[in-house]
């Protein structure tokens, strides 16, 4: 996999971050959101297998549930 494009990244502790970046695997590109964690007070960010990955088709339906939610919050 080439390196990956990090778009946002969400820390979830001090050693666990949740990673949305584009990375190519297979000469396709995609959206992954990934949990990485640290073990070196956060020199090295490692990846976990708790994660999702979005082929391009798939972005506006992720958006379309995203705008749904803030909606939802909205409104409580």
């Amino acid at each position: 996999m080439a390196d990956a494009k990090i778009l946002a990244t969400i820390e979830r502790s001090e050693t666990e971050q949740l990673q949305i970046s584009i990375s190519e695997y297979k000469g396709k590109s995609y959206l992954n959101m990934r949990i990485f964690y640290t073990t070196d007070d956060g020199a090295t960010w490692l990846p976990t297998k708790k994660g999702v990955t979005f082929s391009p088709e798939q972005i506006d339906l992720l958006e379309e549930a995203i705008q749904e939610a803030k909606k939802e919050f909205m409104e409580a």
